[in-house]
């Protein structure tokens, strides 16, 4: 413990490079002005940044990272509760009752709570994260190809199994990763596969390329093709930001439970921070003295489905620097930005890079503090923001993305595969197909292809060897499980509406 106080104590230190703190500071701020503009988010915000990672360091590309990480998971909850216009997919929850609570009077206490508990899950995740990324550091050491391969299988049939939307879209969409991440050299062989004689694409299609147009280019074009209208809004005096002792004291226990939540949860592959909120939001509901008060404006509500969004951000670093392997597409943007740093994440990164790795952990700290010192005081700036209109950011948006890409190769094509990409992924999120199984799918091809190859040699065929290490069946058999109960709920949901549809004709009911 003496030790792991000494190396958090020597991240601190690093802060006392000014260009830490500045990073820091930008992060939170660029992180809480994309998460209150509806459309934005994280992924395009760190998707235009990724070409600029290579002039930051590795270190200052995860402080800038993490900073707009944490900044948008909470930045969402300020147009939730003062709009009821969601800012991420993961405040969904958080208006229902925060909404509520602004009609009657109360935003000011609704954003205060929801800051609070976001700090204190913040700080509870980064706690996990000092303690658990070195122990699973360890454990990671003795995995082998069989539970690599398994740990990749189990993130990619989870994020289909889980995702909102179609599962057979994201089944497709993994599939379309998994084929464009083929291209290039045989890892094995050393032979080309599918470059149709371009050397151009000997090493592959630039993931920098593909994901700025996915998601920065595609979320561009998809915001300019929206309606836009100002939302009148009256944000809080800072006279009305104090919550009640009866509040506080329903909001407090709602926010450790949701921390809890959160964090387990977000360790698990999959959108994490959606599942994280909804079960937090039914777990109050169900503790709750009084369950008739949620959705008409219970702090409850508000506390613990935002702690467990907060909570769940800082976890997703625990795979991703102790595995190497990123359960979430914002986490397979931390990994490339680190990759095109020269720093490859996995079992020895605790051990191999201690200064960076303390360096993140005190900037995680740090950001989660400037968030509730920023944020509070500066709800009416951010709130005044939503006049702008977004489709006036889009040109900026794409002008900075093919500046990035061109910038990281000095490669035309890699312009052309981002622009081809996010036309693509326009027309495909247009179509209800989501992007993020395709980003992980693509970022773990290359773990899966070897971990696949290794694990068949080593096993000449007999599955005796895969069923005889431990591990790998529990991750295997959690993953049936996981799919089992989420067929078995889409019948039983498909039942339900079946049995509460009217009496109808045979031919009405195919006509329908």
């Amino acid at each position: 413990m003496g030790e792991m106080f000494d190396n958090l104590g020597a991240g601190f230190a690093a802060f006392a490079d000014p260009t830490y703190l500045v990073l820091a500071v930008v992060g939170v701020v660029l992180g809480t002005l994309v998460g209150v503009l509806p459309g934005i988010g994280p992924i395009g915000a760190m998707s235009v940044l990724l070409g600029m990672t290579t002039q930051l360091g590795p270190a200052g590309s995860l402080i800038l990272f993490a900073g707009i990480y944490f900044g948008s998971t909470y930045g969402g909850s300020t147009t939730s509760i003062l709009l009821n216009v969601p800012g991420e997919a993961s405040s969904v929850v958080t208006a229902l009752d925060g909404h509520q609570l602004t009609k009657r009077g109360r935003a000011g206490p609704a954003l205060t709570i929801a800051a609070v508990s976001s700090f204190v899950a913040g700080t509870m995740a980064i706690v996990g994260l000092m303690l658990f990324a070195p122990w699973l550091s360890e454990v990671a050491v003795e995995l082998g190809p069989p539970e690599y391969l398994a740990l990749c299988v189990a993130g990619l049939v989870l994020l289909a199994a889980l995702s909102t939307g179609s599962t057979a879209k994201s089944v497709v969409m993994i599939c379309a990763g998994l084929a464009v991440g083929t291209v290039g050299i045989d890892p094995a062989a050393g032979d080309l596969r599918f470059t149709m004689g371009s050397s151009t694409l000997a090493e592959g299609f630039s993931f920098i390329a593909l994901i700025m147009g996915v998601f920065g280019v595609a979320e561009a074009l998809t915001v300019a093709g929206r309606r836009w209208r100002p939302e009148p809004v009256r944000a809080p005096k800072l006279r009305e930001l104090l919550p009640s002792r009866r509040e506080s004291r329903e909001a407090a226990p709602a926010a450790l439970r949701g921390s809890v939540i959160g964090f387990l949860l977000g360790l698990v592959p999959g959108p994490a921070a959606v599942l994280s909120t909804f079960t937090s939001y039914v777990a109050e509901r169900k503790l709750a003295k009084r369950p008739e008060t949620f959705g008409k404006g219970a702090v409850q509500g508000v506390a613990g489905p935002e702690a467990a969004n907060n909570a769940a951000a800082g976890a997703a670093f625990v795979p991703l620097l102790a595995l190497g392997i990123p359960f979430a597409p914002t986490m397979a943007l931390v990994l490339a930005a680190l990759l095109l740093n020269g720093i490859v994440p996995g079992p020895t990164f605790v051990n191999d890079q201690p200064e960076l790795f303390w360096t993140v952990i005190a900037a995680m700290y740090i950001a989660n503090l400037m968030l509730l010192v920023l944020n509070l005081p500066l709800v009416g700036l951010f709130t005044r923001l939503l006049s702008v209109p977004p489709q006036a950011l889009m040109p900026f948006v794409i002008g900075l993305c093919v500046v990035g890409v061109y910038a990281e190769s000095n490669s035309m094509f890699d312009v052309v595969v981002m622009l081809v990409a996010g036309l693509l992924g326009f027309l495909l999120r247009r179509s209800g197909f989501g992007m993020a199984p395709f980003v992980l799918a693509v970022v773990l091809q290359p773990t899966l292809e070897v971990s696949l190859r290794q694990t068949l040699a080593y096993s000449a065929g007999d599955p005796g060897y895969v069923l005889g290490r431990p591990v790998t069946v529990v991750i295997l058999g959690l993953v049936l499980l996981v799919v089992v109960v989420a067929a078995w709920r889409a019948v039983f949901a498909q039942r339900s509406r079946t049995a509460h549809l009217p009496n109808e004709t045979p031919g009405a009911r195919l006509r329908r």
